[in-house]
């Protein structure tokens, strides 16, 4: 099974001819590789394996944690 995990981009530069970018995710910040044409500071990824592999809405991200968060109350409290 894959994971894509929701991450908020925070910078992006291009180093070496790749293009990278900080993104905020889970508590935590982190670097990955990030090929998307027209990403931004402020833009919501999905990052999978250490790439950022679409760019999504802000609602979405939202709805995923939501999601999440239920998931996991559910889980430790039957």
């Amino acid at each position: 099974m894959c994971l894509g995990v929701p991450a908020k981009v925070l910078r992006v530069w291009v180093e070496g001819g790749l293009k990278y970018a900080e993104v905020s995710m889970g508590g935590g910040s982190r670097t990955v590789i990030a090929p998307l044409e027209d990403i931004k500071p402020g833009d919501y990824v999905i990052v999978h394996a250490g790439i950022a592999i679409s760019k999504v809405r802000e609602e979405e991200v939202e709805e995923t944690l939501k999601l999440w968060e239920e998931l996991i109350e559910a889980a430790t409290n039957p």
